[in-house]
């Protein structure tokens, strides 16, 4: 293998010497195995590289002097020849004398085909040298190194048997090399492609397709075979082909349009020519034989006819035919286009002028009616005109010509027509006494006058709106004078009176009555009103207002409730009439200010009374009692059960004490608790301040049956407490089973709705639920309590419920459990 382009000549003697240099084919033998590996001489190991050197390119020969054997075979490489140092270094130094060729000046038949790459892969890539290897035989030779270029490959994700690269797109084989059949140029024997390159590098364009592309370009410089002249082709047109360009040309743009009417002077020939427009230009080439004429030969013969410039006159007259037959087509459409237009806006002014024609007869239609309506009005006519006749005129008037009595204006219409027929019909009405009068026909006129649109109240609303100005100037004055003579203590005829007007008077105008007319007469006679004087209650001419008035009458509360106070505090609760004074008002008073006032004024009397009652067993007088319980549903629970708490049960209980210290008859201690117990309403029992007492006074029953021992007792009496306590605690829970019961019902019945009656309100109610559905029985345990916890049970287990928590009776203590492991016991 020739070393020469490794060397260079160390001067006229022929020395070799190596260079220092890493050159390509450093890089390309890299991995060759039987590379010379280089020695380091004496002088380059004593001076480094600082060792003397002929020049920057050269360096000593490690071997010293080295002759040239030209006896030694020549070795060749694949795919070419190899040739000498000297014919290299003379075509290196001929190639850096020529210029490098352009791109551009390549013909496009010898650019190398396109091939297609995967990835990040070049077609400039560096091969192995030398015939086709395996890649089982690929480095090899690092069996006789370190191994060293294996290892940074695999480091670097290199997997045997596949390509570099990020997605493998490499090459898997190195490069093959074929050999060419003789000393051809590259591509003279057909394609240099190897199977290995096709499938590793398809081709993007077939060769089949550039050799036709090849041939059909190589015929273009050929001559005619038949060897005569081309013969001219002419082109017939018709004149509808004229007209359809004439017809795609007009679709041109504004700008085209203006283009294409510009005269037009081409100077470039010969002889100076004239264009209608730029678009002649484009066709200048297409007159038949126009072409340049071709250079007569020996054997041609000269033409006969020539007369160029006749042919071009000819074709100046065609153009200029073909322009005036488009033209005249275009004119023909736009007339045929202006006709079918003039046609429909003739039938459009039909149609607006028969419908003008209407309108104006309906319009003398309407205007004769209301000439009539204003002859009949005047005062000496014959047939004066009765406002019934006059709803019926203006009601054929809305049916007939709605849109002409839409549009007119009904306001100066029904002034001088319908108001005089208004104040004569109204002239003897006395609202009071015939409430109803006027109702049905005022009704009628609403539907005819009244707008489409809600007025609200406003100087400018009676101007447009004619029966809100027919009611304010006609009916409100009679509603004025009736008021002003009125009574606020005879307040039925004026209710019913609004009462039967309120559907028809609007609603900005029944507020005006309202609040300027009725509540300044009732607000001054409830400062005259005095309830310890006036035998009349006041709510009997207050409270039928309520529906008319609702939350205008407020202000009134407070002065009446002043007044009441007043008259309360010289009260006694044995005087029932405060009762029957105060119970309409009830409903009345916000529920804050009626509790403010039964505390304020009643609940003290109610105590003083409780204080003064004497509880004797043998000798009871409950007046006291009654006259306190009496108002029950007037005060609220919690203030009852405040007063009985602090003034009745301590003494009820010491009286209790006493009696079973000296040895009682049990019977009648039975009978005196339940009797007191029966005074009390089922609401009071449930509460729980009162359960504690009556439960407290069982708790003493029973402990002074169980202490006295030794002493005498009376047959029974252990038995007859114990069963007493039993029945009442039973009663307790029945009773609040039945509130409960109560409840769901009237949940039910207040139609929450089905999703929201399901939820449970508590824990509890689940655990109910939850058994229902499984059918387990669960009941509460009747006197049985844990650490004041009412216990229950869940079919055979004892349960009870403490904070959202089921605990469950265990054989020491009580766990926490679940409500499904609850279900699985019970089960």
């Amino acid at each position: 293998m020739s070393m020469s382009h490794l060397y260079g000549s160390a001067g006229d003697d022929g020395v070799e010497m190596e260079s220092f240099e890493v050159s390509d084919w450093d890089l390309q033998n890299e991995f060759n195995p039987h590379r010379q590996r280089h020695r380091q001489t004496k002088e380059e190991a004593t001076y480094g590289v600082w060792a003397e050197r002929d020049s920057d390119e050269e360096r000593p020969s490690f071997g010293g002097k080295r002759s040239r054997d030209y006896s030694a075979p020549v070795n060749f490489i694949s795919a070419g020849l190899k040739k000498s140092a000297a014919e290299e270094a003379s075509e290196d130094d001929s190639d850096e004398d020529e210029k490098p060729i352009k791109q551009e000046e390549i013909p496009k038949e010898f650019v190398p085909k396109k091939l297609k790459t995967g990835g990040n892969f070049k077609p400039s890539q560096k091969g192995f040298v030398g015939g086709t290897k395996s890649f089982v035989d690929f480095g090899s030779w690092e069996r006789h190194t370190k191994g060293i270029g294996q290892k940074l490959l695999q480091k670097m994700g290199y997997v045997p048997g596949r390509g570099l690269g990020k997605n493998a797109q490499g090459i898997i084989n190195p490069i093959e090399a074929k050999q060419r059949k003789g000393k051809g140029a590259v591509g003279a024997y057909g394609s240099e492609r190897t199977s290995q390159s096709l499938q590793d590098f398809p081709v993007v364009d077939s060769e089949e397709e550039a050799e036709e592309e090849f041939q059909k370009e190589l015929s273009q410089w050929r001559k005619d075979p038949t060897g005569g002249k081309k013969k001219p082709k002419y082109s017939y047109k018709t004149v509808e082909e004229l007209k359809a360009k004439g017809r795609i040309n007009k679709k041109l743009s504004a700008p085209q349009k203006e283009l294409s009417q510009v005269k037009v002077i081409d100077m470039t020939g010969r002889e100076q020519k004239v264009y209608y427009s730029y678009s002649q230009i484009s066709h200048k080439h297409n007159i038949p034989d126009d072409s340049p004429q071709q250079p007569l030969g020996k054997d041609s013969k000269p033409q006969g006819f020539a007369l160029p410039e006749l042919e071009h006159n000819l074709q100046l007259l065609i153009d200029i035919t073909e322009q005036e037959i488009i033209q005249n087509d275009r004119q023909l459409q736009y007339e045929r286009d202006m006709v079918v237009n003039l046609t429909h806006e003739i039938e459009k002014m039909d149609e607006v002028l028969s419908h003008e024609e209407k309108a104006i007869s309906n319009l003398s239609k309407v205007l004769d009616m209301v000439e009539e309506c204003e002859r009949r009005v005047q005062p000496g006519c014959e047939n004066p005109l009765t406002l019934d006749e006059c709803a019926k005129i203006f009601e054929t008037l809305q049916d007939k010509y709605y849109e002409e009595y839409r549009l007119s204006d009904r306001v100066d219409l029904a002034v001088a027509i319908v108001y005089p027929l208004m104040k004569d019909y109204f002239r003897n009405w006395d609202p009071l006494k015939d409430c109803s009068y006027g109702t049905e026909i005022i009704a009628k006129w609403k539907n005819l006058l009244e707008n489409d649109q809600l007025l609200s109240h406003g100087g400018q609303d009676l101007s447009t709106d004619a029966f809100h100005r027919l009611m304010w100037e006609v009916w409100m004055p009679y509603v004025r004078n009736i008021v002003a003579q009125w009574q606020p203590r005879n307040c039925g005829s004026m209710v019913d009176f609004l009462d039967s007007w309120v559907n028809v008077v609007p609603i900005w105008m029944l507020e005006n009555i309202l609040e300027q007319l009725v509540f300044p007469k009732l607000q001054k006679e409830v400062e005259n009103w005095n309830p310890l004087t006036d035998t009349v209650p006041i709510h009997s001419w207050i409270h039928p207002w309520l529906p008319l008035m609702q939350a205008r009458l407020e202000p009134l509360y407070s002065p009446i409730r002043n007044k009441l106070a007043n008259a309360l505090q010289k009260w006694h609760p044995s005087d029932s009439s405060a009762k029957l004074i105060l119970q309409p008002w009830k409903d009345v008073f916000t529920p804050g200010s009626w509790e403010a006032f039964m505390v304020k004024n009643i609940v003290p009397k109610l105590g003083m009374c409780l204080n003064e009652l004497i509880i004797n067993p043998h000798q009871q007088h409950m007046d006291a009692f009654y006259w306190v319980i009496d108002w029950e549903g007037m005060i609220s629970v919690s203030s009852l059960v405040g007063l009985l708490e602090k003034h009745f049960f301590p003494k009820w209980l010491q009286v209790l004490c006493s009696w079973l210290s000296n040895s009682p008859n049990y019977e009648e201690i039975t009978k005196w608790y339940l009797g007191w117990k029966s005074m009390f309403s089922d609401q009071v029992l449930a509460h729980p301040s009162i359960k504690d007492k009556f439960n407290e006074a069982l708790d003493i029953m029973n402990r002074a049956v169980s202490s006295s021992v030794g002493g005498y007792m009376q047959p029974g009496a252990r038995e007859n407490i114990a069963y007493l306590t039993h029945t009442e605690r039973r009663k307790d829970f029945q009773y609040e089973a039945m509130q409960e019961r109560r409840e769901a019902e009237n949940m039910a019945q207040r139609g929450i709705g089905a999703a929201a009656s399901s939820v449970p309100m508590n824990f509890k109610d689940l655990i109910q639920t939850k058994a229902e559905e499984h059918n387990i029985v669960f009941m509460p345990v009747i006197g049985k309590r844990h650490e004041g916890k009412q216990l229950y049970t869940f079919g055979r287990i004892v349960i009870y419920i403490d904070r959202g928590v089921v605990f469950v009776q265990g054989e020491k203590t009580w766990v926490p459990t679940s409500l499904q492991s609850l279900i699985d016991m019970a089960k």
